[in-house]
Parts: C-alpha cells; sequence; structure tokens
C-alpha cells in the first residue's frame, strides 16, 4: 500500500487561533496527505486543541523582535533537518528560509504560502534596514519557488511579474455551514482579528462617542497594552470591551450576534492596500452588514455583491458616519444582510479549496 504524501507546513504563531491553517490542514488531510503544521509557544498560549493533523509548538526565550525571528528560524531549520517530508510550504517569509534549505538538502519540492505581502507589511516598510534585509530574501528564494499561491488577486500579480513564476489565488474564505448563525441579540459593533499597527482602532475608539452602541475588539497582537490604555482615557470607555483571544468556534458565535463588523485598514504599504483579511469574509458569512475600506480587492468584491459600506479614510467622523447609517438606514441594512446570504453561496471554503486540493495533488 503507497504510504501518505507528507506535507509540513511553517508558521510563526501559535497554531490556535489561525483559521486559514486549519482549514488548508483540514482540507488536505480528508483529501489523503499527511499533514504536520510547526508554530510556537508564545507567552499566552493555551495548550494545543486536538486535530486530525499532527501539531508541533517550539519554544522559543525570545518573544519578539530580531531575536525571535532567528532564534526560531534556527530551531526551525534543525527540527526539520533530522524530519522527513515529502512537500515542504512555508507560510509567509518569516519562516521560508530553513523550509527552503531543508527542502533543498532532500530533494523534495518547496511551495510558498503568501499570507500577506511581507516586505510591504506597515512594520517592514517604515525600516528601511529591515526592508533590505527581508526584501535580499525574497530575492533569493522565490525566483527559485516553482509553487506559490496567495490571499488575493492583486498580491498574487505582483508577486508574479516580480518573481517570474505564477501564483495561484486561494482566498481565505470560511466553511460554508448548513446551519444559519445570525442572532441579532447584541446591539454591538465587532472588530476581529490582529491589534496591530494600522488596523484602524484608535479612530474606530474614538468614533464610538457618537455611535449609540457598544464595540466588542476580539484579539490580541502588538498595541493590546497601548490600546487598553487609551480605551481608559475615553469618556465612552464603558462602550469599548475588549474580548482578547477567542477561539474560533467561540467567535462564531460572537460574529454571529454581532449588528455590525468593521473591517479597517490603514494605507500604511501595499501590503494592506492590496489585502483581503478573512474577517472581510467572515462577517459574509455570518449575515452582518460591515464597514470596510475602498480599497481594491474589498471594490472588487464589493462591486459583485454588495455586502458593506466602503470607506476611503479613517477619520473618526467617516466611521462614525457609516456605522450609523448601518444602525439607522434600515432599508440600507437589510439590503446587505440579503446580499451576505447570496455572496456566502460563491465565496465559501468549499469551493476554494478545490484549487488548494489540485495543487497539491499535482505537486504530490
Amino acid at each position: 500500500m503507497e504510504s501518505l504524501k507528507k506535507i509540513v507546513f511553517t508558521v510563526t504563531n501559535d497554531i490556535t487561533y489561525d483559521q486559514r491553517m486549519h482549514r488548508i490542514c483540514s482540507t488536505l488531510i480528508i483529501a489523503g496527505f499527511s499533514v504536520t503544521i510547526i508554530g510556537v509557544v508564545k507567552r499566552r498560549s493555551v495548550p494545543i486543541a486536538l486535530k486530525p493533523y499532527n501539531q508541533v509548538r517550539l519554544n522559543v526565550f525570545f518573544k519578539k523582535g530580531k531575536l525571535f525571528y532567528l532564534e526560531y528560524n534556527f530551531k526551525l531549520f534543525w527540527y526539520l533537518l533530522f524530519r522527513r517530508f515529502d512537500i515542504y510550504c512555508g507560510i509567509d517569509l518569516d519562516t521560508l528560509l530553513p523550509v527552503f534549505i531543508n527542502a533543498k538538502i532532500k530533494g523534495k519540492p518547496i511551495v510558498y504560502d503568501a499570507h500577506e505581502y511581507f516586505t510591504e507589511l506597515p512594520e517592514i516598510v517604515e525600516r528601511p534596514l529591515i526592508k533590505k534585509a527581508w526584501l535580499t530574501l525574497e530575492r533569493l528564494l522565490l525566483p527559485r519557488i516553482k509553487y506559490n499561491y496567495t490571499v488575493g488577486a492583486s498580491i498574487a500579480k505582483i508577486l508574479s511579474n516580480q518573481y517570474g513564476h505564477p501564483f495561484e489565488v486561494i482566498r481565505n474564505v470560511p466553511l460554508l455551514s448548513a446551519t444559519e448563525l445570525k442572532q441579532q441579540e447584541g446591539n454591538y459593533i465587532l472588530y476581529q482579528g490582529a491589534l496591530n499597527i494600522g488596523r484602524g482602532l484608535e479612530p474606530l475608539m474614538e468614533a464610538m462617542a457618537f455611535i449609540d452602541a457598544d464595540l466588542y475588539i476580539a484579539g490580541e497582537g502588538d498595541l493590546s497594552d497601548l490600546l487598553r490604555d487609551i480605551a481608559s482615557k475615553l469618556p465612552h470607555k464603558q462602550k469599548i470591551r475588549f474580548l482578547g483571544y477567542i477561539k474560533p468556534d467561540d467567535l462564531k458565535l460572537y460574529t454571529a450576534k454581532a449588528t455590525i463588523g468593521v473591517n479597517l485598514v490603514e494605507h500604511m504599504g501595499l501590503s494592506y492596500y492590496y489585502s483581503l483579511s478573512n474577517k472581510f469574509f467572515d462577517y459574509i458569512h455570518a449575515g452582518v452588514p460591515q464597514v470596510s475600506m475602498a480599497f481594491p480587492e474589498y471594490e472588487q468584491l464589493n462591486n459583485q455583491y454588495e455586502v458593506a459600506l466602503l470607506i476611503d479614510n479613517l477619520k473618526p467622523d467617516t466611521i462614525a458616519n457609516a456605522i450609523n447609517k448601518l444602525l439607522t438606514d434600515k432599508v440600507c441594512y437589510k439590503k446587505l444582510y440579503a446580499q451576505t446570504l447570496i455572496a456566502k453561496q460563491e465565496l465559501n471554503w468549499q469551493k476554494e479549496s478545490v484549487k488548494l486540493i489540485q495543487l497539491y495533488k499535482q505537486i504530490g
């Protein structure tokens, strides 16, 4: 009997809350592969939940910054060196080097999964020396990798043109559920995702002064402490609630009960400008109208499905006006809600995963 092809994925998070990777790993297990995902133990990591694929978390002393990346990549290299896989996939540029070297040593195929346009992330764009280092690595590795995919058409086109290999588009969309989750019980606005620079959270919290609803913020990140401090000093601080990390299944319930979702991103580099975040699709699947950015990928999808109000800046009054329109204009709200029911029939993992399976069967 032929043994299962073994795929390894590498990430810099602690695996638990990475919904995209859980979908990818589960799909490939069902498709007949053996799958291992390697991440890292974080300060607030919870025990790993049982999954049908292998989950490994490496311990590191340094939890952030240059030393974190150096230590994690060093440990990842040695972990991979003494284990054999048939396909090596690096998630984003910050795990790709040890994956690339190990695959080359063992003569195995390499896959690059770009969740971001990494060298255009805000924390890299504004630091010339750091950007130069990552760009050098990108230019060294990507021309030598045949199999690639990413989350949106804009990033796929840019990277394909730069490095001469096609990038498949596999969007970060949820699994279409047979049950209807929408339960409008809570009068709250929901932000879900990382609490990092450029996510529009400061002006969103300011905007809540003019909005007759509460704001729930689900997630953690580099700005967790700062944002909590800012919120505590606002006169309307009682309207803002930080939920912290929420497990994916619980997050679905919070999303389903929200009145409005927000997907705000500042233009701080091409990665954000060309982003196509999972929360955009999560709100659609929960039947939640949203306020999102008038950036290329969101404009294209909204022109097709009309599930959001789009704004072109992150001024508190602009955000407040858009949210208040959805709260007060029932005709508009019901129209966007009805469009989410149509959109999720097309924008779902059952359809998107077909491309993923075809790619890995082609490689395998």
